[in-house]
């Protein structure tokens, strides 16, 4: 199996070397990685940082001038893949990498055909490093979403909002996509169950950064965006 690994980054100078040697590091039994880097018109050193670093690490890279959206980058992501499956992988640190390798076991057993990597089959840790307000409005807000998946594409799901979704190539090969936003997360989910897909979701780690970090979620739009688009590929296309 190939595997092509989609990185949409945005002004991610201080973790974007970590991440790209991490994913690099990630072996995986009778899997072929391929590691696509969507520069979404970064403004900081994060261009130059992955030049250094693409003929290295054996990276494909792919350049806006201008910034686009993660979804528009990742859209960018799916023309250039080679692989039987495709992943997305963050830029900064809050997703492991190593977790990938966890998410390609019901693949390779053929298990699912489609997995993601969910954060919300545990209550968070509210006495540690999640114990901001701004991080107990995400988790309730990514809530409500995967709820509102669940009841609006007759599949329950946990954590609609995941980074970590693994999907076969030719899922997505006649699919239009239309986000260029945060908004692909609900878009594809929908569209991928509206499909006849079942998605099979496996607990990950994660490391919540808050917006101090660099972290460039805005709730209220983002999650305005993530409602509408759950209900408008629900009822409308």
């Amino acid at each position: 199996m190939k595997l092509s690994i989609i990185i949409p980054v945005f002004n991610e100078e201080k973790t974007i070397s970590e991440i790209l040697k991490r994913v690099s590091q990630v072996k995986i039994s009778g899997v072929e990685k391929q590691i696509i880097v969507v520069n979404d018109g970064s403004t900081d050193r994060t261009e130059d940082i992955i030049s250094n670093l693409s003929a290295q690490l054996n990276i494909k890279v792919v350049s806006y001038a201008k910034n686009q959206g993660k979804g528009a980058a990742i859209r960018a992501g799916i023309k250039n893949v080679t692989g039987d499956y495709i992943i997305i992988q963050d830029a900064d640190l809050e997703y492991n990498p190593k977790d990938i390798e966890k998410l390609t076991r019901p693949i390779s057993e053929q298990k699912s055909k489609i997995v993601y990597g969910t954060r919300l089959k545990r209550l968070p840790n509210f006495l540690k490093e999640e114990r901001t307000s701004q991080f107990l409005l995400h988790y309730m807000g990514n809530k409500f979403l995967s709820l509102l998946t669940s009841i609006l594409y007759g599949q329950w799901i946990t954590d609609m909002e995941t980074c970590y979704k693994l999907f076969p190539r030719k899922a997505v090969e006649d699919m239009k996509l239309n986000a260029r936003g945060f908004e692909f997360e609900p878009e594809i989910t929908a569209k991928l169950l509206k499909k006849g897909y079942k998605i099979l979701e496996i607990p990950i780690s994660t490391t919540p950064r808050g917006y101090d970090q660099g972290k460039k979620l805005n709730t209220f739009r983002d999650g305005f965006l993530a409602f509408w688009s759950l209900l408008r590929y629900r009822f409308l296309n």
